[in-house]
Formats: C-alpha cells, structure tokens, sequence
C-alpha cells in the first residue's frame, strides 16, 4: 500500500513475480510440469492485469 497509485502497479508487478517464482521452485523441486504451465498462466495474468492497471493510472479508463 503506496502513497501513489503507481507504487501499487510496481507493488503489482513484484507479487506476480514472487508468486511465479515460488511455483516455478515448486515445480523444480516436484518435476511436475503442471507447476510451470500454472507459472505460465500466472505470468501472462500478471504482466497483463499490470499493463491494464498502468494504462487506468494514465488515463482514468482502461477500456476507450
């Protein structure tokens, strides 16, 4: 919880990222590809729900 809405994008973009990588630790440590494919998936989520976030801080709307 920033002072700024853009601390929270970046607060965003280091939790998708932890969150990825403690998965991608599970799946290392398993060898079950399932954790790398629900990596995959939160990776993508992540990268764009920040972009969606940003672009709302930027402009007030996500969708024109």
């Amino acid at each position: 919880r920033g002072p700024r809405a853009q601390d929270r994008v970046l607060c965003l973009d280091a939790m998708y990222v932890s969150a990825m990588l403690l998965v991608l630790t599970i799946g290392l440590r398993t060898g079950s590809e399932v954790y790398f494919e629900a990596a995959l998936i939160i990776a993508v989520i992540g990268f764009a729900s920040s972009v969606a976030f940003a672009k709302f801080v930027m402009r007030g709307e996500v969708i024109e």
